[in-house]
């Protein structure tokens, strides 16, 4: 027993210091002033997510705060671009170029007003569609086949008022507890992404 025991310890360790192999992103905008706003549920969903793989998302790196850890079989660097939303793909870029990670293997949870809060949908690739955080990623990126999963976070009603201020505002709170329900289900779902199972990811997940 106890050599099984030295076995599994032996196996941890050689998973900690495996090369990373996978970008997984949050979008947002660094400062108190954005917390708990709509364009920010891409950093509520990555720390979620790094929290699962015992990652603390805290070193600050490639311009943006970061952690390691392994999800899914795979070994993860965890980012929150500090760029602001803008300017999002310049840390995405950096990471990307120094781990030698190819656009594929780049997971990104942002946000997106198409769609109710509480739904997300999972793509493979596809252009920005007026996001500016996927805008500027594909532009750094010189491609858009990297992984989105695309939170909704409710439609404008008025379309005539201001979409930075309807983005950059808060969720009542009957949207944030739709919003807590489904970034409770985001490790599951990325965790079967990155195992390779990513049909049932999007079958069970992706709506």
């Amino acid at each position: 027993m106890a050599d099984i025991f030295s076995l599994f310890r032996k196996i941890e360790g050689e998973s900690t210091h495996a090369p990373i192999t996978h970008l997984v992103v949050g979008l947002g905008n660094p400062g108190k002033e954005y917390e708990g706003t709509r364009h920010n549920v891409g950093f509520l969903a990555l720390d979620k997510v790094a929290a699962t793989a015992g990652a603390t998302v805290s070193r600050l790196r490639f311009r943006a705060l970061t952690g390691e850890g392994m999800l899914g079989g795979k070994r993860v660097l965890f980012m929150k671009p500090q760029t602001y939303m803008n300017a999002s793909g310049e840390a995405v870029a950096e990471a990307a170029a120094f781990y030698k990670i190819p656009p594929e293997n780049i997971v990104v949870f942002c946000d997106d007003i198409s769609f109710a809060p509480g739904r997300v949908r999972i793509r493979k690739k596809g252009s920005a569609g007026g996001h500016n955080g996927l805008k500027s990623i594909i532009a750094c990126l010189s491609s858009d086949a990297f992984v989105r999963f695309k939170m909704g976070v409710g439609e404008r009603k008025d379309k005539t008022s201001d979409l930075a201020d309807f983005v950059l505002g808060k969720f009542p709170s009957a949207e944030r507890a739709e919003i807590d329900a489904l970034v409770a289900t985001l490790p599951e779902a990325l965790t079967l992404w990155l195992s390779g199972k990513e049909d049932e990811a999007l079958n069970r997940f992706s709506k």
